[in-house]
């Protein structure tokens, strides 16, 4: 007899549905084809144990799974539950009226519990597009799969929930969730505030104009200066995300696994790798592609702690995914892409001993060291990061203050407001919504100079020998800047100011 079981595979972080066709016939064997990986290979040790401390047995039969399509590669464990449930309905063991109508998946224990699956977000999202009543799969992953509204999701723990809910009719409580209200939750505020940094003040600014216009930033002072502290508290000061920007987040964590008894993320994700990471880890790949670090930093921030430590052909791999705010990983047989739109927080010192031009500094380097130091870290990749600033040590008096700085609620304020300027100003805009994603049409028609300002950036240009990618992104820091004086109400720098008069 013939059976179909509908099951998911995910590429990228998009699902394609999988028929899952079991036929036992006369004879002895067990024939499993549609190009399985090892994982489902094996899955017949695993699901003839569950079956059997379930009641239940693989028929002694000739059994043949063709898992459809079947030049598409397939992955994982997550299959099992798929192929014990089509051979169990194959060999009239369980009913199979309404299989059809849903998408099933699950990893099998020995004893028949079920084990968290990958991807559940993106597969819920395809088996409602593709017009499936249902989607059964373990409970851990019920909260994820129930994001998506529509589709009915079933958590189970056990294969024998499934077999009595096919073959008896016995009731699957079903896991239903308010989206919205899952997002528009009371957000747990970060432990690091910025009313514990004393003094740097103009760093501060720095990075909260770095937060308003979403813009690459990098520290660079002498060891203890504070660079990580202030790297740390930059996401308690970056506006909400949008309900849009969750659901992308959500389901680039969920092909990773990385959302267990969860339902949407509504925090903005950081990232902070340590400095031995591969270039597949960072930008994502292996021979069965995988989100790397800057996917899973997108809608949020990834943060490099003493960048000239990184190899250097680690870093160089970020170059196009900085400028496209996404990644393509190419295969012989397939090509999937992976958003990246992330904010680039970065750290390092000015010499090999952290003490540049210091005569006080116990540790000096020479030249030729510092040169050394300095070359593992490109010009081209440096001149993607829009804003350079030094961080120097503070004061005694500063650090003994017992007065506390601005608070993170009160600089995320302007910033969401500052955000707000900038979502009316691109909201006929498909893929635009803060001033660091502005190409250079926009920054044409929204970034207009004054004759005083034209004259300073040309100064400017000219002594720091800067290129023309530099003068893109300095106006687009020029208008971040023009957005926060119009949200908070003040005056602040001259090509701000410009920009605020003639836009």
């Amino acid at each position: 007899m013939l059976s179909k079981v509908y099951g998911s595979a995910v590429f990228g972080v998009e699902a394609t549905t999988i028929v899952v066709e079991v036929n036992v016939d006369k004879g002895i064997g067990y024939h499993l084809v549609g190009l399985p990986d090892n994982a489902i290979k094996e899955s017949n040790y695993r699901i003839a144990a569950a079956l059997q401390n379930n009641g239940y047995k693989i028929p002694g039969k000739k059994i043949t799974i063709n898992m459809a399509p079947a030049d598409m590669r397939k992955e994982g464990s997550a299959y099992d539950l798929t192929l014990a449930l089509g051979i169990l309905t194959a060999s009239n063991q369980i009913k199979s009226d309404n299989m059809e109508k849903y998408i099933i998946m699950g990893e099998l224990s020995l004893d028949g519990s079920l084990q968290p699956i990958k991807g559940a977000l993106p597969i819920a999202i395809k088996a409602l597009e593709e017009g499936f009543e249902g989607f059964i799969l373990p409970k851990e992953n019920a909260r994820e799969a129930a994001i998506v509204s529509g589709l009915a999701v079933y958590g189970i723990e056990n294969i024998k929930e499934v077999i009595a809910y096919f073959d008896s009719g016995a009731l699957l409580e079903q896991t239903v969730i308010d989206t919205r209200e899952e997002f528009y939750k009371s957000l747990d505020f970060p432990e690091f505030d910025f009313s514990d940094v004393k003094g740097q003040e103009s760093i501060k600014r720095c990075m909260e104009i770095a937060a308003a216009g979403g813009h690459n930033i990098i520290l660079i002072g002498p060891p203890g200066a504070g660079k990580t502290m202030l790297a740390k508290r930059l996401p308690s000061i970056l506006p909400p995300m949008t309900l849009h920007e969750a659901l992308e987040t959500t389901k680039i964590h969920s092909v990773v696994g990385k959302i267990k008894n969860m339902g949407l993320m509504n925090q903005r994700p950081f990232r902070s790798p340590h400095h031995t990471i591969s270039d597949v880890a960072l930008v994502g790949g292996g021979t069965y592609p995988q989100p790397g670090e800057i996917s899973l930093s997108h809608n949020g921030v990834l943060f490099l702690d003493e960048l000239p430590e990184f190899k250097r052909g680690v870093l160089e791999v970020m170059r196009q995914p900085l400028e496209d705010r996404e990644v393509t990983i190419s295969r012989a047989r397939f090509t999937v892409t992976y958003p990246s739109s992330f904010m680039l927080v970065a750290s390092m010192n000015p010499s090999p001993s952290g003490f540049f031009n210091d005569p006080d500094a116990p540790v000096s380097s020479s030249p030729a060291e510092m040169q050394r130091y300095l070359s593992k870290v490109s010009g081209p990749l440096l001149d993607r990061i829009d804003i350079h600033i030094e961080v120097t040590p503070v004061p005694f008096e500063k650090l003994s203050e017992e007065r506390k700085g601005e608070g993170s609620v009160e600089i995320r304020k302007r910033v969401t407001k500052a955000r707000d300027v900038q979502t009316q100003r691109f909201e006929q805009l498909e893929h635009v919504h803060y001033n660091a994603q502005m190409n250079t049409k926009h920054i044409r028609q929204y970034c207009k100079l004054d004759e005083a300002s034209k004259t300073l950036l040309k100064n400017a240009m000219e002594r720091l020998n800067l290129s023309a990618r530099a003068y893109d992104r300095i106006l687009k820091v020029a208008r971040t800047i023009a957005d926060l004086e119009k949200a908070s109400e003040i005056n602040g720098s001259h090509i701000g100011d410009a920009i605020y008069t003639n836009v």
